[in-house]
């Protein structure tokens, strides 16, 4: 059995300036983790604090400013544009795909070693609470866990039944803020982030085991 984790972030930094002489850091996105097999990984953090920054850089859409991102071994920016989403895939809330542009010719790059994604990154999905649509989808995020894919699940909790879906499907948390990760191994100790409770706020009311 292959020790290569499903995605590994090695000392990723995405940093965006302001300024042509004087150049001052507006944001900066630092990760640094790795996940070794497949699992249903749930994200949250408040709106800017770069989850939707972390999926582009693990799908090749945006590049780090420095660092690896290693998709089954293969740094992703160093595969074919047209074939990267073979290795990680970014759905966009209605499920529609991320598109992005060449950065580099594709002659250039190295092919991709899987032919079918192995990372797919759903950034927050809408969940239409009518005719059995969530089970439908939970169903959906778990057979792909069976089938040996990595699932992260980005929801910017706005309902308790938000919340009750991540308890329920993810097995492990990134909490995002101001562009640094915070792991979590599960719900309850996601819960004693002081962070994570005063974004929840009211939401997180009953939730805890």
């Amino acid at each position: 059995m292959s020790n290569t984790p499903l995605l590994r972030l090695d000392q990723v930094h995405k940093t965006y300036n302001q300024g042509v002489f004087n150049k001052r850091i507006t944001f900066d996105l630092q990760a640094d983790f790795s996940i070794q097999k497949p699992a249903i990984v749930g994200i949250m953090g408040p709106n800017g604090s770069g989850k939707t920054t972390l999926f582009e850089l693990i799908t090749g859409s945006n590049n780090p400013s420095s660092g690896q991102v290693l998709c089954c071994g293969q740094d992703i920016h160093q595969v074919r544009s047209d074939q990267r989403d073979r290795l990680a895939i970014h759905y966009h809330q209605s499920y529609q795909v991320r598109h992005f542009r060449k950065r580099r010719p594709n002659f250039m790059l190295q092919p991709s070693q899987s032919d079918y994604p192995m990372v797919h990154l759903f950034d927050e999905p809408q969940f239409n609470t009518q005719d059995g649509y969530i089970g439908f989808m939970l169903d959906f995020f778990r057979r792909l866990r069976s089938e040996g894919r990595l699932v992260f699940l980005c929801v910017h909790p706005n309902e308790p039944f938000h919340l009750q879906i991540m308890r329920e499907i993810c097995e492990q948390y990134i909490f995002v803020q101001k562009g640094r990760l915070t792991q979590a191994p599960n719900f309850d100790s996601l819960l004693q982030n002081p962070d994570v409770t005063a974004y929840l706020g009211e939401l997180v009311d009953g939730q805890a085991a």
